[in-house]
C-alpha cells in the first residue's frame, strides 16, 4: 500500500506519528506526577510530556507539519545514532566489525543530516524505500514459512 498511494501513506504515518506523541506525552505527563522518583526525574518527565502533547498537536495543523515533524524527528534520531555508533566503534578496538560499525554510523549520521536539511523530498523517498523494504520483507517471510512447513512436514512426531 505504502507503494501504491505513497501521498496517503505519509499523511498516515504523519496522523499515526501525531496521536504517538499525543499518547507519550500524557503518559510522561502520569509519570512525572504518579511516582517517587527524584525531583529532577519529575521535572523532565514532565517537560518532556508537555513537549510531547504540543508536537503531537502541532501534527494536527496539517498533513505538511505532520510531515514535517516527522522527517526532522528521523533525521535527528539518526544523527545522534551515527554519531553515538561512530565514537563507540572508534573509542574500543575491541568490538567486533568495527569498521562497518564506523562506515554505518557515518552513513546514518549522513541520512540523518539529509533528512534534516531537506526533510520533505527526503521523506517522499523514504516512503518509497520504505515500501521496497516491507515488499521485500514480507516476500521473505513468505518464502520462510512455506520452507519451514514443507521442512515440519518431515519431522517423525513424537507419541
Amino acid at each position: 500500500m505504502v507503494l501504491a498511494w505513497p501521498g496517503a501513506s505519509l499523511f498516515a504515518a504523519g496522523v499515526l506519528f501525531g496521536l504517538y506523541l499525543l499518547v507519550s506525552g500524557m503518559l510522561q505527563l502520569v509519570t512525572a506526577f504518579g511516582t517517587h522518583a527524584a525531583t529532577s526525574l519529575r521535572v523532565m518527565a514532565f517537560i518532556s510530556g508537555a513537549l510531547s502533547i504540543l508536537l503531537g498537536l502541532f501534527c494536527f495543523r496539517g498533513a505538511m507539519q505532520s510531515i514535517l515533524l516527522l522527517a526532522l524527528w528521523i533525521g535527528i534520531g539518526w544523527l545522534f545514532r551515527g554519531i553515538t555508533q561512530t565514537l563507540a566503534a572508534a573509542s574500543d578496538p575491541t568490538v567486533p566489525a568495527r569498521g562497518w560499525q564506523i562506515f554505518l554510523g557515518i552513513v546514518s549520521f549522513l541520512a540523518g543530516v539529509v533528512l534534516i536539511v531537506s526533510p520533505f523530498k527526503s521523506v517522499a523517498v523514504l516512503t518509497l524505500v520504505g515500501g521496497c523494504w516491507l515488499l521485500a520483507v514480507g516476500i521473505s517471510e513468505i518464502v520462510m514459512a512455506l520452507r519451514l512447513r514443507s521442512g515440519a512436514k518431515h519431522i517423525p512426531r513424537a507419541l
